[in-house]
């Protein structure tokens, strides 16, 4: 089963840029699907989006859509968020997890990394 670290978190102001990174070990990631999910205080569990990892197609939900991008290195075994112009409403906890593509599954997830936007 492969292990998520998710690092990246961190305070910023409201505008500014991050980059989380999920990190994959204990096999090479192949037949996988990459997700990013956040639970902001109060709110519930929501998908942010989301990565193949053999074809690099990925996906944003609506709310992120412009803002937000998610990439892969492959000889680092590694997924990336870049979440750029961040507003308050992007405060959460910030999750990777990753299952098997096609299944709709997630097998493995992460600690999660702390994300705080002040205004």
């Amino acid at each position: 089963q492969v292990q998520l670290v998710e690092s990246g978190g961190g305070l910023v102001q409201a505008g500014d840029s991050l980059r989380l990174s999920c990190a994959a070990s204990g096999r090479t990631l192949s037949n996988d699907i990459v997700g990013w999910f956040r639970q902001g205080p109060g709110k519930e569990h929501e998908f942010v989006g989301s990565i193949d990892w053999s074809g690099g197609t990925t996906y944003l939900t609506d709310s992120v859509k412009g803002r937000f991008a998610i990439s892969r290195d492959i000889a680092k075994n590694t997924v990336f968020l870049q979440m750029n112009s961040l507003t308050t409403e992007d405060t959460a906890v910030y999750y990777c997890a990753s299952g098997t593509s096609g299944t709709g599954s997630w097998g493995s997830w992460g600690q999660g990394t702390q994300v705080t936007v002040s205004s």
